[in-house]
């Protein structure tokens, strides 16, 4: 038998629920918590990564290299190989943590009355239609309609995004349920908090039919971008693991048929399958994801999903809430306003009649504030407010005003009274020209951003005190403006942005007046502003023609955050979204960069986000772009010279065939190449400074490769004239007829100079030679003073000779070496301006 329905009966909702209709409605509908996800478990994460071919060339090198005999790379490459799994897994089980979180924060105890009576039960248990007592301090365990209210004030920030609390009042309870938002509302929401006063309240709506319900089910519907990056480098890996392969196959066949000598062919083809093994890209990646998590660390800005630092380089639109990221999220006095004068805060001490409209603001407000204006009121005020609090007029929906009524010690009474300007105006019974003044007066302050309340003031007789508030004869004294002043740096972090042609869009929960006033001063383009009522009418069509042209919206609900992410990800932008609150989760899921506050976030914000900022400000949110797009193009730099240097080392192990000769690279020399490339192109060039014209550039194209098509021919034409120049020591060192032994010194060392001359090239794409030379990077330089130390030492001791099959090294045959890679990094350098403009693409 199905549960009764509630009805709108004050004897019933006084006696609640009883335990018996309860315990079904729990049965039929299900408990009070959101659902549990699908979530993979640590096997299931780590037998995924173990299928991925960068896992499995990183295993397969390692094996090579513990087959010849190299314990010490064989262990690098097997530790990143374990690091890409540890990293995986942990960032699939945070990602487990965000309907968790939403749990947690949806199932606080209760209080409710059953059976007539009051018990503390868990929130998971309670069912709709119950009734819930709300004290202050109790967090509301589920959507409800209040029944009975005295002064509640609830904090619904991690809702609506606004800082202020609402004031509650008494409603229908067979009403449908509005959305979050609004002063004096019935309505309360889970998760939500009673800062305030005390209620009764009839349960509406539990679990996953709560807000936090459908906040839920949003994100659990919500696929996090794919990692581009991780995407490409396979696709990379693929391409070079086929062709090494293929060219190692190639050259055993060609040896062991022309010469016999099948243990020499298996030999070169080890070989020339080291010099083309691509097993850098894995190890490229995972250190630049690793190290960009580190320095974004520095900056006070953690990092969780390691995609998002390849795609801060890539943002073309940064859609940030007002309160607490542009403006410091707190209230102050901003204005006095009286009709014969206006006080602005911070310029002088408030005059007369400034000071004592201040001081009857004062009187009208809680004497232990907790609102935030009453708290700048009570900053301002010169102290505490005198006599005795005798009576007190609440906030009621049909009169947004509140008086107290004062004592003084000598017995005389007064009443100080604040509110809603129209309501205020009301109360003192305006004439037609006083109200022609407050209309103009309240559109003027609040064109400035600023919530302005109303104050009244009243020298009370002897005698009862009337009703309700209508009964004073009250005195309209003036106006009081707050502001939540703009942080400092906004403007400059904003003008930053556009130099970098990086969209700003404000998305906020205030009203479009105070929304667009704030965004004027921050210095975005607030022509035109569309609130959320305007924006729910729209289709999906004309929302995407909608958001290419505004950069303001005010009075946005959750779900409509979310249908603008979407709106600017169909439009082919790459979408940084910040936010706080549990209403903004599905949006910063939904983006390609989800920017959650560290500071004031919800725990259900941060699970939900890639990237997490402890300093709640905007200028954080550009630093970090900044490094975003450093990260990528450093890895960029990095890819090109990989791709570059593997083709003199593939070609020095194959040009000595063409000559007849015998092989000029063992294992060994393609093992001490891999340690000067592995440092070089993991931490060498991640820790390179950012490139000048770093913030001047338009972001790269969404659909932009790691190696594009021109930086993919630069490379090559990098690593085509690297082979040239080999090849032209080689034919002057057969012209010389020199021994295998002085001609594989020459080879060699010609290749790690032709090498460290890459390095050089691609360590900038906009800076001269001379610039990039004095570009400070300190390891780069130590890196390179160890592998000249261990040359030297290679070419002039005898049992590391020995071991390289080296033989002397004259003084004229460094100079062909230094000379022909001095013409290289020539002739690049001269060739790269034909490159400049296309490799930033």
């Amino acid at each position: 038998m199905p549960p009764p329905e509630i009805v709108n009966d004050e004897t019933s909702w006084r006696a609640g629920l009883s335990q018996a209709d309860a315990q079904a409605r729990l049965r039929d509908e299900g408990f009070n918590e959101l659902p549990t996800g699908d979530g993979r478990g640590i096997l299931r994460i780590v037998a995924d990564v173990l299928r991925e071919p960068m896992f499995a060339l990183l295993l397969a090198a390692g094996a090579i290299y513990l087959v010849l005999g190299d314990h010490g790379e064989a262990i690098v490459l097997l530790a990143f190989a374990t690091m890409s799994v540890l990293i995986t897994v942990v960032q699939e089980t945070r990602s487990e943590r965000v309907l968790a979180a939403l749990r947690d924060q949806a199932s606080p105890r209760a209080l409710v009355i059953r059976d007539g009576e009051r018990r503390r039960i868990p929130g998971r248990e309670v069912a709709r239609g119950d009734t819930i007592v709300v004290l202050e301090g109790d967090r509301i365990p589920a959507d409800a309609i209040v029944v009975s209210a005295s002064s509640l004030v609830v904090d619904e920030s991690l809702l609506t995004g606004e800082s202020v609390p609402v004031g509650k009042s008494t409603g229908d309870t067979i009403a449908a349920m509005a959305r979050p938002g609004g002063e004096n509302t019935p309505y309360l929401y889970s998760g939500t908090l009673a800062v305030r006063g005390e209620g009764v309240a009839v349960v509406r709506a539990t679990g996953p039919n709560s807000e936090l319900g459908r906040i839920g089910q949003s994100l659990k519907a919500i696929t996090p971008e794919p990692p581009r990056l991780q995407a490409e480098t396979r696709r990379l890996v693929r391409i070079f693991a086929a062709v090494g392969l293929a060219a190692s196959l190639a050259v055993v066949l060609l040896i062991g048929v022309l010469q016999g000598d099948w243990l020499q062919a298996v030999l070169g083809g080890i070989a020339i399958g080291m010099s083309l093994l691509p097993e850098e890209f894995p190890l490229v990646l995972t250190a630049f994801m690793v190290m960009g998590a580190w320095r974004l660390s520095r900056v006070r800005v953690l990092t969780r999903r390691a995609s998002a630092i390849e795609m801060l380089g890539a943002a073309t639109v940064l859609c940030s809430d007002k309160t607490g990221t542009m403006t410091q999220n707190r209230m102050n006095l901003a204005e006095v306003r009286t009709s014969g004068t206006t006080w602005h805060a911070g310029h002088s001490e408030p005059d007369a009649e400034a000071a004592v409209l201040i001081e009857v603001a004062r009187g009208a407000s809680s004497p232990e504030p907790s609102d935030p204006m009453e708290k700048a009121l009570a900053a301002q005020a010169s102290g505490a407010a005198a006599g005795k609090l005798v009576r007190r007029y609440s906030l009621q929906p049909t009169l947004l005003a509140m008086s107290h009524v004062w004592q003084d010690a000598d017995g005389s009474r007064s009443v100080s009274t604040k509110g809603a300007p129209e309501a205020v105006g009301s109360l003192c019974r305006l004439d037609a020209a006083g109200q022609a003044w407050l209309h103009r007066a309240v559109e003027d302050m609040a064109g400035e951003g600023m919530r302005v309340l109303g104050v009244a003031q009243a020298r009370l007789p002897d005698g009862p005190l009337p009703d309700v508030q209508a009964g004073f004869d009250l005195e309209f004294l003036g106006l009081v403006g707050f502001a939540d002043p703009l942080r400092e740096n906004v403007p400059a972090a904003i003008g930053e942005c556009r130099s970098a042609q990086i969209r700003v869009i404000m998305i906020t929960g205030d009203y479009p007046a105070t929304a667009q006033a704030i965004a004027r001063r921050a210095g975005l383009d607030a022509g035109k502003v569309v609130d959320g009522h305007s924006l729910e009418s729209m289709d999906d069509a004309a929302l995407r023609e909608c958001v290419s042209t505004t950069n303001v919206f005010a009075r946005i609900m959750p779900e409509q955050k979310l249908r603008l992410v979407q709106a600017l990800k169909a439009d082919g932008e790459i979408v940084a979204m910040t936010g706080d609150g549990v209403n903004d989760a599905p949006a910063l899921r939904a983006a390609h960069i989800g920017l959650a506050m560290g500071g004031r976030g919800t725990d259900v914000a941060r699970e939900a986000s890639a990237i997490v900022l402890l300093d709640d400000d905007f200028g954080s949110i550009v630093r970090t772009i900044r490094l975003g797009r450093r990260i990528y193009d450093n890895l960029r730099k990095a890819s090109a010279y990989i791709v570059a240097v593997h083709i003199p080392i593939a070609g020095l192990a194959l040009l000595p065939l063409l000559f007849g000769l015998p092989f000029m690279l063992s294992p060994i020399h393609i093992a001490f190449l891999e340690m000067v490339i592995d440092p070089v192109c993991s931490i060498a060039f991640e820790a390179e400074a950012e490139e000048r014209d770093l913030m001047q550039r338009p972001p790269r194209s969404a659909d932009s490769r790691l190696l594009s098509t021109p930086m993919m021919v630069f490379s090559l034409l990098q690593g085509a004239l690297a082979l040239v120049a080999l090849a032209v020591v080689l034919l002057v060192g057969i012209g010389r007829d020199m021994p295998t032994e002085e001609l594989r010194a020459l080879m060699f060392t010609s290749l790690v100079l032709i090498n460290v001359g890459l390095i050089v090239v691609n360590r900038s794409f906009s800076s001269s030679l001379s610039v990039a030379l004095r570009r400070p990077n300190l390891f780069l330089w130590f890196l390179l003073a160890v592998v000249a130390s261990v040359m030297t030492a290679a070419l002039t001791w005898l049992p590391a000779m020995d071991l390289f099959q080296f033989g002397p090294l004259h003084a004229d045959d460094l100079g062909v070496s230094l000379v022909v890679t001095v013409v290289l990094i020539l002739c690049l350098e001269a060739l790269k301006p034909l490159w400049r403009q296309s490799l930033r693409k």
